[in-house]
């Protein structure tokens, strides 16, 4: 921590996180206590390092007061999967826990992790130990450290998918926290002796101001939203060889509605480095949001204040000074799109690879589609792998031949979506969990947005533009889980059934969007797109994005820069 860090009064949180005893609180009390579902106050902020957070069901919270019962409290728990790539077995054991102790759904999340909703305490412990005997872990997947480390899903694009994604790995693991406490407490592991005397050689006992998001992007696609990051590295290959990265930091979706002085915020490209350095850079960016971040306002406590308080020349001389790094000027790079490329692809592995869409990451067995069955039928055979994607899809990656007509058959038996007959909308579509269980949800997202797109396709249609790539993205609140900003129609909740509307993002993810309208019902939202994509269908360019049309048009200004972002 710098000498100005030194004399700030610390935000309530990092007290309790100071008091913790390295995560451990008393959280092996709370889990013990059998007269309520939930945890103590400061548990609930520990909890959230070891993978968890405490929620409960709103959609029941009316009929539980007339009751005088407690909220229905319940747990999220989210497992890390760095760079996305599982195995069939882990797989299976993912499916068969959010059976037996979730809600029976399975959540792909934005951040290629697995997510359970709906877990009850009694269950909690019984579920993370199952989650760990899988060879897959919680701990990091929340709180003020760093979480799931994405990587690019594309092994049919890039040979060199396979070194990148073990890059991703070699970073998480590094970056993971040393204390024992998740294992006393989850997995029965022996106390250590003068536990106060236990160290974070990263971390300290405050570990990070903010959380810290890191994600690797291969181009030409950017499905990893590599700018909406923390830190970033964009892999520059050269004749099929993994050269180095261009190393992105400051990025940061969330902002707080009414607060001029936090918003989103694309990443700053800093420099290049060799490959080889990847996870020295890494920890050095890290250290440097340890000992400068804000510790006093969580809410100006992210990378992307620090880097606009300090500015990028200090930063790039800090992590000289950490980790002996000299930052090269940034190598050219391009992208050409966010999503994923769906159904059969073959690639440079000589394995065949499929892309399943999964509408709001939400797998489950709902209206006669069997989308968990048939998955968990698939991963009962198969003997390649699975990656999850940074749009909640999943790819059923490394089939051979023999077994490309095996998946397939199973695939038709289920019906399992054919991307290919719905809408490029609703191909790039991202919803947050939202509500019942987020309690920071103002509205609906993954349950409300389907519906809404059954209506935007309808203008579309009209219009001839059903196969005109349009990102949109809707989440319950602005702190950014399903990365609205960056999409080129993004609708965020303000109330239940209201929704701010924002335009003009890139579609290849390195330009944000700007609110258009505030408080918009279904009726309304659909009011406000139609004459804009009526006007887009006559008078765009050739190859014109949507987001790029509405800036020329003069519907929206460009946000060049996040703190422009509300001007």
């Amino acid at each position: 921590m710098d000498q100005e860090q030194k004399n700030i009064t610390l935000s309530p949180i990092e007290v309790i996180k100071e008091k913790s005893d390295y995560l451990r609180g008393t959280i092996k009390e709370s889990l013990g206590d059998p007269l309520t579902g939930g945890l103590r106050k400061d548990d609930q902020v520990l909890i959230k390092f070891h993978g968890t957070y405490q929620q409960q069901d709103r959609d029941l919270d009316d009929e539980r007061k007339r009751q005088k019962l407690e909220p229905l409290y319940s747990f999220l728990i989210r497992v890390r999967v760095p760079g996305g790539v599982t195995t069939p077995q882990q797989w299976l054991s993912m499916d068969r826990l959010s059976e037996e102790y979730g809600d029976q759904t399975l959540k792909l999340t934005t951040r290629q992790a697995f997510q359970f909703h709906g877990v009850l305490k009694r269950n909690l412990k019984t579920t993370i130990q199952e989650i760990n005997k899988s060879l897959l872990d919680t701990i990091a997947a929340c709180g003020d450290v760093n979480r799931n480390v994405m990587c690019s899903a594309n092994p049919f694009e890039s040979s060199v998918h396979g070194e990148v994604a073990e890059d991703a790995k070699r970073i998480s693991a590094h970056l993971t926290p040393q204390t024992n406490a998740y294992h006393e407490i989850w997995l029965d592991g022996k106390l250590v002796d003068g536990g106060e005397k236990e160290e974070e050689p990263l971390y300290g006992k405050l570990y990070l101001p903010r959380k810290f998001k890191i994600a690797i992007a291969i181009p030409p696609r950017n499905d990893t939203d590599v700018l909406s990051n923390d830190l970033g590295f964009i892999a520059i290959v050269e004749n099929g060889k993994l050269l180095g990265y261009n190393v992105t930091v400051g990025g940061g979706m969330a902002y707080t509605f009414g607060n001029i002085e936090t918003y989103p915020r694309t990443a700053d490209v800093a420099g290049y480095f060799p490959k080889e350095q990847i996870v020295d850079v890494a920890e050095a960016v890290l250290i440097f949001q340890r000992d400068h971040g804000n510790r006093s306002e969580r809410k100006n406590a992210r990378l992307k204040y620090t880097i606009d308080r300090l500015g990028l020349d200090f930063f790039n001389a800090e992590i000289k000074r950490t980790s002996g790094v000299q930052l090269a000027p940034p190598k050219e790079y391009r992208f050409d799109s966010m999503g994923d490329k769906y159904g059969w692809t073959t690639g440079a592995d000589g394995f065949w690879h499929y892309t399943v869409f999964v509408e709001g990451g939400k797998l489950a067995d709902r209206n006669g589609y069997l989308a968990k069955t048939a998955l968990r039928e698939i991963a009962g055979i198969h003997q390649g792998s699975f990656i999850l994607t940074g749009n909640q899809n999943v790819v059923i990656a490394r089939v051979t031949n023999d077994q490309k007509v095996v998946i397939e058959k199973l695939l038709k038996k289920y019906r399992i979506i054919e991307a290919s007959g719905i809408s490029l909308l609703r191909q790039n579509s991202i919803a947050c969990a939202a509500l019942p269980y987020c309690g920071l949800a103002f509205a609906e997202a993954e349950r409300y947005l389907p519906t809404l797109i059954d209506r935007i396709d309808k203008v579309l249609e009209a219009n001839g533009l059903l196969q005109t790539p349009i990102s949109i993205r809707m989440t319950g609140c602005p702190n950014g889980c399903g990365r609205p900003f960056l999409s080129e129609i993004g609708l965020v909740g303000r109330a239940p059934g209201l929704y701010n509307l924002y335009l003009g993002a890139a579609f290849v993810g390195d330009r944000l969007n700007k609110l258009y309208k505030e408080m918009l019902s279904g009726d309304e939202i659909i009011n406000a797109l139609s004459p804009i994509l009526e006007d887009y269908a006559l008078t765009r360019t050739q190859d014109e994005y949507f987001g790029d049309f509405v800036i020329r048009k003069g519907y929206i200004k460009a946000t060049t820069e996040g703190k422009n972002f509300h001007s």
